[in-house]
């Protein structure tokens, strides 16, 4: 029998907040008091930076994306400067992972299947600088992880029906040439509840696991503030 993948729903979370709830989870999974899991949520607006964000990836003032309410947070994942906000799905499984190569793999396949039922023809591209999940030349889907001691944290996040106009703003995923699209702008009628569906269920399956729907409070959360 397949081993469980316990998926939560949470709900619109601060990034901040979002990235400390996974270190204390990944410490659980880490030290098998909790087993595999994955966070599905929403973050209000913010860049997140990582140590390979060039500064010219911002390349308006500060004041520019605070007039705009977006926040600017630094983060511990892989990969490039990206954009969350309201209407992306983004999903942060916390799992043992042996290869990392293979990992992002089977998160990429899993996301091309999940737009596929939703009518979103996607793949992916060779290459590093692009990873994620593609239709044509136009990305839909960024993946960044962090594996600590085997454990993953961070993971993906699925453009469905948010705002686009932010990634403009910015380098998005080191690709000055970079256009962004989502399930919405490829003509897509679809919710971000039924997508998430779609997405926890080919997750599971392209990782051999069985998904369980848990709380918050199964983990431990009691309640994440709404942001």
């Amino acid at each position: 029998m397949a081993s469980e993948l316990l998926v939560c729903h949470l709900g619109r979370v601060e990034y901040r907040e979002a990235t400390a709830l996974q270190e204390r989870l990944r410490e659980q999974v880490r030290a098998g008091e909790l087993p595999e899991l994955m966070l599905l949520l929403e973050h209000p607006p913010v860049y997140t930076v990582t140590r390979r964000t060039e500064a010219s990836d911002l390349p308006f003032p500060d004041s520019f994306y605070a007039e705009r309410g977006i926040d600017v947070v630094r983060t511990p994942r892989g990969g490039q400067l990206t954009y969350h906000g309201p209407g992306q799905l983004v999903g942060y499984p916390i799992m043992r992972v042996s290869s990392v190569p293979e990992y992002i793999l089977t998160m990429q396949k899993a996301l091309v299947a999940a737009l596929r039922d939703a009518g979103v023809e996607a793949g992916t591209k060779l290459g590093h600088k692009h990873v994620g999940v593609w239709v044509g030349d136009k990305k839909i889907a960024s993946v960044g992880v962090h594996i600590s001691q085997g454990v993953s944290s961070h993971g993906f996040a699925v453009n469905v029906g948010n705002d686009l106009d932010p990634f403009n703003w910015v380098v998005a995923c080191g690709l000055p040439e970079v256009t962004m699209t989502s399930v919405a702008a490829e003509g897509v009628s679809e919710s971000l509840a039924c997508f998430r569906k779609r997405a926890a269920w080919r997750f599971a399956e392209a990782f051999g696991r069985r998904q369980r729907i848990v709380s918050a409070a199964r983990l431990g959360i009691e309640q994440p503030v709404p942001a």
